[in-house]
C-alpha cells in the first residue's frame, strides 16, 4: 500500500494534535524522538561571536562554530559573578547542560536545558581545567 498525500496529511495532523495535548514544543518533540540526552557539566566557553564549547571530563563538546553549525536551544544565562570576561563580553563560565550530541564527533545538536553554576563548582572539580585567559 502506497503512502498517499492524504495519509501523510492525516499523520501530520495527528502529530500536531498530540503535541498540543501533551504541551510539547516542536524542539522538545524533536529531542524526545532523538537519541538519548545527557547532562554535561563543565566550562562553557564563548570566546568570540558564534563560537561556543563545553569542556567536561569527557572532552570538548562543540556547541557552535562561527559561520557553521549551531546547536538548537538556549545557552546558559550567566550573571556577572558567574562569568569571566576574556574578550569584551565574551569569555567563559561554569554550566550544566542537558544535550543531545553526536558522541563520535562531540558535536552538540540540541540543548534541552542549561543552567549556569558558580565558578567555584568547576574550579573545585579536579577533572576540569579552567580555560586560560589571554594575555
Amino acid at each position: 500500500m502506497g503512502d498517499t498525500g492524504e495519509a501523510r496529511a492525516l499523520r501530520a495532523w495527528v502529530l500536531c494534535a498530540l503535541l498540543g495535548i501533551t504541551g510539547l514544543s516542536g524542539a522538545q518533540a524533536a529531542a524526545s524522538a532523538s537519541p538519548a540526552s545527557h547532562l554535561r557539566c563543565g566550562w562553557w566557553q564563548n570566546p568570540t561571536p558564534g563560537n561556543a564549547w563545553l569542556h567536561d571530563r569527557h572532552g570538548r563538546w562543540t556547541v557552535g562554530s562561527q559561520g557553521g553549525a549551531q546547536a538548537e536551544g538556549d545557552w546558559p544565562s550567566f550573571t556577572e559573578a558567574q562569568w569571566v570576561r576574556t574578550n569584551g563580553f565574551y569569555g567563559h563560565g561554569c554550566a550544566c547542560v542537558r544535550v543531545v550530541a553526536d558522541a563520535r564527533t562531540q558535536r552538540v545538536t540540541h540543548i534541552l536545558s542549561a543552567t549556569a553554576k558558580p565558578l567555584a563548582a568547576c574550579r573545585q572539580d579536579r577533572h576540569l581545567r579552567e580555560p586560560p585567559r589571554p594575555e
